[in-house]
């Protein structure tokens, strides 16, 4: 099909997918099944989004201040959705929520400190 843009496939590495997982019991312990199960659908949207549009992420103030490029992010409300375009494959490295100490978190996930 002319003019359609390429899918890129996403794939979450077994941590960002531990991520999701203890996102989603947090919330059914501290509110309810139902909302923790609507922040994990809206979650896997943004995750499900980015095959269409990989580039539209922003990089990670906290990365960008080392001299690191090669992270992006998406968000949904406070939860940070952080990957990496390699190719025409996407790896989401960690979802976190934004209000924690996201130096602390990157530097542990992503540059092994």
């Amino acid at each position: 099909m002319a003019g359609a843009s390429a899918k890129f496939e996403v794939l979450l590495i077994a941590a960002a997918e531990q991520d999701l997982q203890a996102i989603h019991d947090y919330i059914c312990e501290f509110d309810c099944v139902a909302k923790a199960n609507d922040v994990l659908d809206e979650l896997m949207d943004v995750v499900a989004s980015l095959s269409a549009f990989p580039e539209r992420g922003s990089y990670p103030k906290e990365l960008v201040g080392l001299g690191i490029k090669e992270y992006r992010q998406a968000f949904f409300k406070p939860y940070r959705v952080i990957y990496r375009v390699t190719g025409k494959q996407e790896m989401i490295y960690l979802i976190s929520d934004g209000r924690r100490d996201m130096q602390s978190v990157l530097a542990r996930r992503l540059l092994g400190a």
